[in-house]
C-alpha cells in the first residue's frame, strides 16, 4: 500500500535510519490516515482543533498566519517529505497555529502524536528511532521559528529582500540560485506587497546589487548586500 510513496517516505526526517521494510511493519501499529486534496483547498484553519500531524507525500502546501488587518503572512511552504503541525499536535492547546492551504494537488499522511510517544508493545528498534527523530525535528523547528521572527522584525523592504537573498546564498553556497517561491508567495513570506517587492528588486538590479530573470537570481555584490542588513 505504501510502496507508491517509498522514495518520499525514505527521505522523511521522522523515519531517518529506519528501513522501509521496518517502516511497513510499523505502519500496522501507527495506522496512518492518507488523504488527498485539490489545489486551493483548505486543510485546516488557524484555531481549529488538531488531532494529527501531517506528512506531505506529494504536492505542495502553504502555511499562512492571518494578521489583525485581514492580510496574511506566508510562514512556510511544505514540500513532499516534510512534516506540518507536529509541534502543535504535542501541545496542551492542540490547535492549528496557522492556516494550511493546498498550493497544488496533494496527498497527505496524517498520524496521531500518541502513536509516537506511546511505548511500542514490541519494543522495536524502529519505534525508538521514531521518538528520537521527532525530538530532533521539534528542536530544529524551534530554531527555524526564530529565523522567521527575524524576517518579520525587519521593517525595510530592501533589508528584508537582502536578508532573504543572503540566507538563500548561505543555503545554496552559490551566488546563482532559483527561488522556490513565486512573487506572490515571496511577498507574503516577507510581509510586503507584491508591487513594492518588484519595485525594490528592480531598484537593486539597477544599482548592480542583483540580477534576476523570473525565479533565477544572481547576487552581484555580496558585500553591499551584507551592509544592508
Amino acid at each position: 500500500m505504501y510502496e507508491k510513496w517509498s522514495s518520499t517516505l525514505e527521505k522523511v526526517d521522522l523515519f531517518k535510519d529506519i528501513t522501509f521494510s521496518e517502516l511497513e511493519n510499523m505502519f500496522f501499529c501507527l495506522r496512518p490516515n492518507i488523504k488527498q486534496y485539490q489545489k486551493d483547498e483548505i486543510i485546516a484553519l488557524e484555531g481549529d482543533d488538531i488531532k494529527n500531524f501531517g506528512i506531505l507525500l506529494e504536492g505542495k502546501l502553504m502555511l499562512y498566519k492571518e494578521k489583525f488587518d485581514g492580510t496574511r503572512v506566508l510562514l512556510k511552504q511544505v514540500h513532499p517529505g516534510q512534516l506540518f503541525g507536529e509541534i502543535a499536535s504535542f501541545s496542551d492547546k492542540r490547535k492549528w497555529p496557522a492556516q494550511v492551504q493546498v498550493a497544488k494537488n496533494s496527498t497527505v499522511m496524517f498520524m496521531p502524536p500518541e502513536k509516537i510517544t506511546n511505548t511500542c508493545t514490541n519494543l522495536c528498534r524502529g519505534h525508538r528511532m521514531l521518538t528520537l527523530n521527532m525530538i530532533k525535528i521539534i528542536s530544529k523547528k524551534a530554531i527555524n521559528l526564530n529565523k522567521t521572527i527575524e524576517y518579520l522584525s525587519v521593517k525595510s523592504i530592501r533589508q528584508k529582500i537582502a536578508y532573504y537573498l543572503l540566507d538563500q546564498y548561505k543555503k545554496t553556497k552559490s551566488k546563482n540560485f532559483m527561488l522556490d517561491m513565486n512573487r506572490n508567495e515571496l511577498s507574503d513570506f516577507l510581509n510586503v506587497t507584491r508591487p513594492s517587492l518588484s519595485r525594490e528588486m528592480a531598484n537593486m538590479r539597477d544599482e548592480g546589487l542583483i540580477d534576476f530573470h523570473r525565479s533565477s537570481i544572481k547576487l552581484l555584490n555580496i558585500d553591499k548586500l551584507s551592509s544592508i542588513v
